[in-house]
């Protein structure tokens, strides 16, 4: 084994370590949107990051001492400071995959909560109540979002408000907007949540749509680099050597 490589090898096994989970803890439940007015439940697992940030440092170091030993000579520096710097950035800019699913949930399951939000004022529920009951009985990030929301209004802020700051989320923008629109022009909410479910539903329908498309054209490219040699193989070069057979090189 290269000498070289027994400090990479070694800051390898120290990472390997210290990425190895501990001893659960126990935690106490969050509380739940009803609990004593209290801030609706939080996401867990919202430090999966960490780990990454802690080792950061020593990933970088890891990174740099592997570009040396590949390198060695002297392009050995330069290759070390490229590669710590890249592993430096790349685990920077690496987003917690907590966040991640938080956020794909949310635009998967807002169809959803729409439906039944707009269902519940459709039975004369008020939004305030519809809120609470549709977060009760969807759950996950879009039954915290709409739990928050029923938590300032049920404080006493104005609707106005509470609806320009959804319309300002990343996600339940749009039912920010179709409820603020509807409260600011005197319309029927339920109405507008309704036609809401509606453009969401069609919407998630064309990116599946697209979705489907682009993964056709995506897999032309690996068929066509399959299929390519193959054609050359059982088509080209038996006519090729047909053609050479028959000739006379040679009188």
């Amino acid at each position: 084994m290269n000498p070289a490589l027994l400090p990479v090898a070694a800051l390898v096994a120290a990472a390997v370590l210290l990425l190895l989970p501990g001893r659960p803890r126990t935690a106490s439940p969050p509380p739940g949107p009803r609990g004593g007015g209290g801030s609706p439940p939080t996401s867990a697992g919202a430090g999966e990051r960490a780990p990454l940030l802690r080792l950061r440092p020593l990933l970088a170091l890891v990174g740099a001492l592997g570009g040396w030993a590949l390198t060695g000579g002297p392009w050995g520096l330069p290759a070390a400071a490229v590669s710590g710097a890249v592993v430096w950035v790349v685990l920077g800019r690496a987003e917690d995959p907590a966040v991640v699913r938080r956020r794909e949930q949310l635009l998967d399951d807002l169809p959803v909560g729409v439906d039944l939000l707009a269902a519940c004022l459709d039975a004369g529920g008020s939004p305030e109540g519809s809120l609470l009951v549709v977060a009760d009985a969807l759950g996950g990030p879009v039954g915290e979002e709409l739990a928050r929301i029923h938590h300032r209004l049920d404080m006493g802020v104005d609707p106005a408000q509470v609806w320009r700051g959804v319309a300002e989320h990343p996600q339940l923008g749009p039912l920010g907007r179709a409820v603020g629109r509807a409260h600011e022009s005197g319309a029927s909410v339920s109405r507008a949540v309704r036609q809401l479910g509606v453009e969401l539903r069609e919407r998630a329908r064309a990116e599946v749509e697209t979705r489907a498309r682009s993964i056709e054209v995506k897999t032309a490219a690996p068929l066509g680099l399959c299929l390519l040699p193959a054609f050359v193989v059982l088509g080209v070069v038996p006519l090729v050597a047909g053609v050479f057979g028959s000739m006379r090189l040679f009188g």
